[in-house]
């Protein structure tokens, strides 16, 4: 990245500044803004998330708001209630009093006297959904919004429940946000009301992952703030982006499709990070391109930002099979909308563990052929790597052929021409089951000659779920069904000599928690098939062969680490008992802020375990230790939440402790059964 201190504007600081609410809440802002808006009014823009900006997300913002504000803009990152040094208790994500908050926040905004009354929200995540969610509600002052890795569906496209299925990452997020959320304010902004603030949030706040758990369908607690519900809801101009190897790789394309307000969208190759952090790369400008977007719908420019295809994409290259990767080779592509008339579905009947031809799908029976029957083991899943990458720890799938040993498996022949794709595959299966509750998980691979097999995408289908994620009904044993699995968006070249394979599983543990019982899946050849949305390569680029800058922005605050910071991704597999385990360490070690003489500490530690195939020996637990040191101020927060089941309920056990210096000053366990619902 090129650091730059050579802006437009000269800049000026405001580090707390307090944002009063209609009920009385204050919620803490952090204003960067060009010291001639004091005189010549500028356009907002807000970024407004719970992840602590004075400390936790200070180096990041640090980064791009001075730069945004050096261009003209006055930057406002707000801690949400509860959060940081915001007064209240978050209780949950995505709440009705977020969001109300987040419009007093812009209406505020658009008041001071520094700003002209135009504002834009940005962000990546929470940041990102929030600024999606609110922009459906129309605030007056809201003139466009600019986001990356969000969804536009909470309930079957965010960590939650794809396709029907239960996330592993619900546990892990849930965790998160249980240690975030009960964090303090810090006695340098708040004052002496510091401790009464911190244990406000200590003594109301619950384990996430049981509300998440007692919403098992699609109902109205994840409706709400799920913008598919309504696009016509949203009425300002979007710039969506996401990566390839993110969780959230299908909502730009959805938003594209769906919206009806001028709308442009970017796919990198990187995991859950901002383009211009965008790991693994390559990085692009991204912050020049949010001047252009800002110039022209806050300020007016009429500097052409809407030319050029609706959406730009990185299509990957063949890659061999890797947890983690600096750089994706490939090459930008565009197209003129979206849908694109470039892209054209190609249908492949499966029919003796074979991909057949697409023209052989125009001929197949609809209905026929012989039963190919699999019964995965639990082990199936455990190079998986997460639903979201982080590319931190090394996060990615790794070679797809263990894996492959427990599933059923169609290879096509060996590619004769490259093969490009660019959207969303889908595979439709004639299948059967031997249990009332059962998955599918459908797995892309690009197979090499020597045989590495990189998973290219993936899909997963509570097949309870199959025509109604809000109505689920449980499966007749023995009876055949038609089902769809749609597999999550990417674009991939498949070189020739290299084959495009399907796997089908059971089971995809620790990713997605297992059915209660194992169930052998008969799929019938011939009327089940995998459609492929194929991107010819003869079809034109649209764009240049590199449209994007070279990443700037400005130099980072001054940080020093402390203690090494540690990462771990481990696999083990006990033979005498058979018990298996993922290990996951994330640990970002102890860093100084030299600003405000703070030092700050994160770790998080995640483990995922099974015995044999008994379905219901699985677990998973996610471990939090926050702590925050300042001179004679040495606070420590530190949570605990495990999961387990049996083959009719789920098992939450958590714990939260605080302390100050080494002393405990606050303890709570919960001990919750949850019903599963054909889960």
């Amino acid at each position: 990245m090129r650091y730059v201190t050579n802006l437009p504007y000269e800049t000026k600081e405001e580090e707390h500044v307090t944002i009063p609410m209609s009920d009385g809440v204050r919620l803490s802002a952090h204003i960067w803004r060009p010291t001639s808006s004091d005189q010549e009014p500028v356009p907002a823009v807000l970024e407004y998330i719970p992840y602590r900006k004075r400390d936790l997300t200070a180096v990041r913002d640090s980064i791009h708001h001075p730069y945004l504000a050096g261009h003209g803009y006055a930057c406002v990152r707000v801690d949400l209630r509860g959060t940081g040094d915001s007064e209240g208790v978050l209780r949950d994500e995505y709440l009705e009093r977020e969001q109300a908050d987040a419009e007093e926040v812009l209406a505020w905004l658009a008041e001071q006297p520094w700003c002209d009354g135009g504002t834009g929200m940005m962000g990546i995540s929470w940041g990102a959904f929030a600024a999606l969610q609110v922009a459906a509600r129309r605030p007056p002052s809201l003139k466009a919004i600019a986001i990356a890795s969000f969804t536009d569906d909470r309930h079957a496209d965010d960590m939650h429940y794809m396709g029907g299925a239960l996330l592993s990452d619900n546990l892990a997020e849930a965790g998160t946000m249980f240690a975030y959320g009960t964090c303090p304010p810090d006695p340098a902004v708040v004052g002496e009301r510091w401790r009464e603030m911190w244990h406000e949030r200590l003594e109301n706040t619950e384990p996430w992952v049981l509300e998440w758990l007692r919403h098992q369908r699609r109902d109205d607690y994840w409706r709400h703030a799920s913008v598919c519900e309504d696009y016509t809801s949203v009425r300002c101009p979007v710039l969506a982006s996401s990566g390839w190897a993110d969780g959230y790789s299908n909502a730009v394309t959805r938003l594209l499709g769906n919206l009806d307000v001028p709308r442009k969208g970017l796919i990198g190759p990187w995991s859950h990070k901002f383009p211009h952090l965008g790991e693994p790369g390559p990085a692009i400008g991204y912050l020049q391109e949010l001047v252009r977007w800002w110039d022209h719908w806050l300020k007016g420019v009429d500097n052409g930002v809407m030319d050029g295809p609706m959406l730009q994409a990185w299509m990957q290259d063949s890659v061999p099979p890797s947890t983690s990767y600096e750089e994706r080779p490939g090459r930008w592509v565009g197209e003129p909308h979206w849908p694109s008339p470039h892209i054209r579905p190609e249908t492949h009947p499966l029919t003796r563990h074979t991909i057949g031809s697409a023209q052989d799908a125009t001929a197949a029976p609809a209905e026929g052929g012989a039963a190919m029957t699999v019964r995965s083991p639990l082990s199936v899943g455990q190079f998986a790597g997460k639903w979201a990458s982080y590319n931190a720890p090394p996060d990615l799938p790794y070679d797809q052929r263990e894996e492959d040993g427990g599933s059923l498996v169609f290879d096509s022949e060996p590619l004769t021409e490259p093969v490009e794709i660019l959207g969303s595959p889908s595979v439709e299966l004639d299948l059967s089951v031997s249990e009332p509750v059962a998955l599918v998980a459908a797995r892309l691979s690009d197979v090499s000659p020597d045989g590495a097999a990189t998973r290219v995408s993936y899909g997963i289908l509570n097949l309870t779920r199959r025509d109604s994620t809000e109505s689920p009904e449980p499966l007749e044993p023995g009876r055949r069904y038609r089902a769809t699995i749609p597999l999550n968006g990417v674009a991939q070249a498949f070189p020739p000599g290299h084959r495009i394979r399907l796997s089908l599983s059971t089971s995809y543990w620790p990713l997605a928690w297992p059915a209660p019982k194992p169930a052998l899946l008969s799929v019938h050849e011939h009327s089940s098939t995998l459609t492929l949305p194929v991107r010819p390569v003869e079809e034109p680029d649209e764009v240049p062969s590199s449209p994007f800058g070279e990443p700037e922005g400005t130099p980072p605050l001054a940080m020093t680490q402390v203690t090494p910071p540690e990462e771990r991704w481990d696999v083990k597999r006990d033979l005498i008992d058979y018990r298996s385990e993922l290990d996951i360490v994330k640990d970002r070690g102890t860093v100084r802020f030299e600003d405000i003489g703070m030092e700050a500490g994160r770790r998080a530690r995640e483990r995922y375990t099974a015995v044999a195939d008994d379905f219901t020996s699985v677990g998973g637990e996610t471990t939090w230790t926050m702590r925050f040191r300042r001179d004679d101020w040495d606070v420590r927060v530190v949570t605990h939440t495990r999961l387990t089941c049996d083959e009719t309920d789920f098992f939450v056990d958590a714990t939260l402790d605080a302390y100050e210096a080494d002393r405990r000053v606050f303890s709570r366990t919960w001990n919750e059964k949850v019903p599963r619902d054909l889960l």
